[in-house]
C-alpha cells in the first residue's frame, strides 16, 4: 500500500492511476487529518508526502512520523514545487528517503519509487509470515506450521520475493531476471517448473501463489 498525501486533485489522481497501473495498491489524501485516520487503520509500505498542505506542513508530517517507533522507517519521498538545494538537504536531514520537485515526469516517479521500496526491503525484517507459513531469510529457512520445508535455492528466492510484497502481480520477465540474472526466454519451462514444485512443497499453503493469466504471480 502506497498512500499519497497531496492536496491539488489533478496531481493526486494523476499519480494514484499511474500507481495503480503498476500493480500497487494506493490509497490518496487531500488532508493531514484524513492521513493520520488511515494511519491508525493500517501503516502503507511507502508515503509520497507534498510539503504545501492545509492544516499541516509536509515536514511537520515527516518529523512527526520520525519520532514515532512504529513510523521512524517508513520509506518517504518528498513531493513539492520548492526546488531549492535548501528544501531539499531539509528535507532529506528530517529523513526522507528521496525528494522529488514538481513538475516531474511520472515514469521517473515511478522507478523512484521502486528504487526506495527496494532499499526499504533491503533494511526490513528477515522475517516474513503469511497464514501458516514462515519464511526467514537470514536463516534461508522456510517452514509450514513449525516444519521446515525443503526448497531448493531457487524456490525460496521465489517465495521470498513473492512473499515481500503481497498482492502485488511479479511479471514472469521480473522473476526470471531477479533469480537467475538473465533475460527471460518465453519458451523456457524452468519458472513453471520451479514454480509447480514450489506450491507442492507448500502443502496445505500453496494457495497463497496464484497465477495471474498472461502477466505472472502473485501471493494473496
Amino acid at each position: 500500500m502506497i498512500y499519497v498525501v497531496e492536496d491539488d486533485s489533478s496531481i493526486r489522481e494523476l499519480i494514484l492511476y499511474a500507481l495503480e497501473g503498476q500493480n500497487y495498491e494506493a490509497r490518496g489524501f487531500e488532508k493531514p487529518s484524513d492521513f493520520w485516520e488511515a494511519m491508525e487503520e493500517k501503516k502503507p509500505q511507502l508515503i509520497l508526502l507534498d510539503i504545501m498542505l492545509p492544516e499541516q506542513d509536509g515536514m511537520e508530517i515527516l518529523k512527526a512520523l520520525r519520532l514515532h517507533s512504529e513510523t521512524k522507517d517508513l520509506p518517504v519521498i518528498m513531493l513539492t514545487a520548492k526546488d531549492s538545494e535548501y528544501d531539499m538537504v531539509t528535507g532529506l536531514d528530517q529523513g526522507a528517503d528521496d525528494y522529488m520537485t514538481k513538475p516531474f515526469r511520472m515514469m521517473e516517479l515511478l522507478s523512484r519509487i521502486g528504487a526506495v521500496l527496494r532499499r526499504a526491503g533491503t533494511k526490513g525484517d528477515s522475517f516474513l509470515t503469511l497464514g501458516k507459513l514462515q519464511v526467514d531469510k537470514s536463516r534461508h529457512l522456510a517452514s509450514v506450521e513449525d516444519k521446515e520445508l525443503d526448497l531448493t535455492p531457487k524456490e525460496f528466492d521465489i517465495l521470498w520475493i513473492l512473499m515481500s510484497r503481497p498482492g502485488y502481480v511479479f511479471s514472469r520477465e521480473t522473476l526470471f531476471q531477479r533469480i537467475w540474472g538473465t533475460d527471460f526466454a518465453g519458451e523456457s519451462r524452468t519458472l513453471d517448473v520451479h514454480m509447480g514444485s514450489l506450491r507442492q512443497k507448500l502443502g496445505s499453503e500453496k494457495h497463497h501463489i496464484q497465477t495471474v493469466r498472461g502477466l505472472g504471480y502473485k501471493m494473496v
